[in-house]
Parts: structure tokens; C-alpha cells; sequence
């Protein structure tokens, strides 16, 4: 089983824009030496703790920057852009560094309403007619159509439909398109997503069987204690949220029951619950517990670590679990 990296260029306490974006550069090309298949980056506005907001441009960049890893979105929020937009932006992606580039497309605005109307979108749900236009525009060339994707055309980037609930799970079936879940936060109709895009899937010209993709988080160390410890970065950062006080990525902390409150930390825990933490055992024990539920095709694992060190040692320990699992499988 494939699995993968979705990095959000986290800006930690105490640092800033630029060196989260040196960090995913890093981290991209770690994760490439160990094995990850892609690196998917996500589209957030007016979010301190996030850098990839221009998710086209930073992928450009850390497509730049590995040779062999797919690169793509994980995902870029279709209702923020026109699809001719964004056909010509991953087209060009695509032009560039060949059959490496993928685009995952989610429904959410990725920020709030000020966001919204700072982009200037109309606020018009057109996804699923906006998802087919922007196919149609990566497709085979048309050369008497009256508006065309230049580059783009002919390109055929890998589209994803991006979903937490069972509108995406429908219209991934309903296109024979491959679905990942964000079941890392908000993981709450998981399970009946995941048998709805199975049960009503129609194969494609892009995929003749159902692709799913399971997001997990990860925070993987040397001990369950320091994974627990790393966690709480993750936990304070999603509270903060649900608080309406996003900002950049906390420090960890000995007592998150202290820092949060221990009724926030339960919601918050509810939430992150698709997670897995702690020594490479606990790890190990916790992703195969998740594949032998869910079944996905593919794994994405995310985490966010205020060390950058920390981080990709938290991958590459879950890279070395993952590919012990496959071959503890194939045997």
C-alpha cells in the first residue's frame, strides 16, 4: 500500500513564513528518500500558523526541489477559483515536471466569509459543474472549443475529490474519481462515506475501480511518552480554532489538560481521533489497527510538530513502520 505526506508549511511559535517553507522543502525531500509516493500541500487563507496559501506556487517550488515524489494538492478549494484558473495553473505544473503533479480539489472556502469575499467569489455552490469544466479543460485537446487551458490541455493531471461527508463521497463515485477522506479532523462520517463511494462507484476513463485514501495523524518518536508530548502542538492549534483564535503553531506542552481545559481537549481528541502516536511499536500497532478497519487503497499521514526535527523524524518512523507493515504483507 502507497503512502503519503499532507504538509501544510506549518509556521511554528517563534519563527516565521519563510523558514516554514524551508522546512517543507526539507521535509519533501526526507520524504522522498523514504519512501513516500506523494506530497500534498493544502490551501488555507488568513491563517498564521499556515504558509501554503498560494498552494500552486509551493508546489512549483518543491516540485523544484525532489525529483521522483508526486507532487500535488491536498487540496486546492475549487470555489475560490474559476476552473479555467486553476486547469491553467496545474497544466503549467504539469508542462513543467511532467506526470508528477496531482490535484486534489475540496468544496470548502478554506477560510471564512471576510476570505470569501476578499477573493471575490459570489458564494455560488457550482462544484460539481466546476469540477467536470475543469477536467474537460486538463482532457484531450480541443482545438474548436472557445476557451482552452494553454498549457493544460492534453495534460490529464490525476484529479481527486477531497471530502468530510457524504456529498464528496457521492460525487467521487458519481465521476469515477479517486476520494480522500479528511477523516485527521474531522473524521465524524468516515465510515459511511467510505461505503457509499464504494458501493455506488462508476468506473471511468480515469479509474475503473474505487481509489480511497485515508488521512491519519502522525506523531511518531522514540518513546509513547515524547510522541504524546509532540502531539499537544497539534491539540492547543486545533482549540485555538474552535476558539476563533488561529494562530501560529504552539510549543508543546507537559500538561495539555492545563493549557486547554480538559473538556476542550476531549472535543478536540473526538476530532483528531483518526491518530496515531507515540514509540515505532504504538505506531505500528495503531496504523495497522486503522488499515484493518478502513481498508484504504493509499494513506496519507500529516502532523503537526513545532520542531522541524522532530517532524521528519516523526515521518521517517512512520515511513519505516509502514513499509515493515508491507512486507510483513507480502510474505
Amino acid at each position: 500500500m502507497r503512502f503519503s505526506v499532507l504538509d501544510l508549511a506549518p509556521v511554528p511559535d517563534g519563527s516565521d513564513a519563510a523558514q516554514a517553507i524551508a522546512n517543507t522543502v526539507d521535509l519533501a525531500q526526507q520524504a522522498e528518500v523514504a519512501g513516500y509516493h506523494r506530497f500534498w500541500l493544502a490551501e488555507h487563507h488568513n491563517m498564521p500558523g499556515i504558509a501554503s496559501a498560494a498552494t500552486s506556487v509551493l508546489i512549483g517550488h518543491v516540485a523544484n526541489a525532489t525529483r521522483t515524489m508526486r507532487i500535488g494538492a491536498g487540496g486546492i478549494m475549487l470555489p475560490n477559483h474559476a476552473p479555467l484558473t486553476i486547469a491553467e495553473q496545474f497544466g503549467t505544473l504539469a508542462t513543467i515536471h511532467g506526470d508528477r503533479i496531482d490535484l486534489g480539489l475540496g468544496r470548502a472556502p478554506g477560510g471564512d466569509q471576510a476570505v470569501y469575499r476578499a477573493l471575490r467569489r459570489d458564494g455560488g455552490d457550482r462544484f460539481p459543474e466546476d469540477v467536470a469544466e475543469l477536467i474537460g479543460y486538463l482532457g484531450d485537446p480541443r482545438p474548436g472549443a472557445p476557451v482552452r487551458a494553454l498549457p493544460g490541455e492534453g495534460t490529464h493531471v490525476p484529479v481527486w475529490i477531497l471530502g468530510s461527508s457524504l456529498y464528496g463521497a457521492q460525487l467521487a463515485a458519481h465521476f469515477g474519481l479517486p476520494y480522500a477522506f479528511a477523516s485527521h479532523f474531522a473524521p465524524d462520517a468516515l465510515e459511511q462515506a467510505v461505503q457509499i463511494y464504494r458501493d455506488t462507484f462508476q468506473p471511468s476513463a480515469h479509474l475503473d475501480r474505487p481509489r480511497f485514501m485515508l488521512a491519519v495523524n502522525v506523531f511518531a518518536a522514540d518513546t509513547d511518552a515524547e510522541g504524546a508530548y509532540l502531539r499537544t502542538s497539534m491539540q492547543q492549534a486545533f482549540a485555538r480554532l474552535r476558539s476563533g483564535q488561529p494562530g501560529k503553531l504552539p510549543r508543546p506542552v507537559d500538561d495539555i489538560d492545563a493549557t486547554i481545559g480538559a473538556a476542550m481537549r476531549r472535543a478536540v481528541d473526538h476530532a483528531l481521533r483518526i491518530s496515531v502516536f507515540g514509540a515505532p511499536e504504538s505506531v505500528q500497532n495503531g496504523l495497522s489497527a486503522l488499515i484493518e478497519m478502513y481498508k484504504p487503497d493509499e494513506l496519507i499521514l500529516t502532523g503537526q510538530i513545532h520542531d522541524h526535527t522532530a517532524r521528519v523524524k516523526s515521518f521517517r518512523i512512520a515511513a519505516e513502520v509502514l513499509a515493515d507493515l508491507g512486507a510483513r504483507h507480502a510474505a
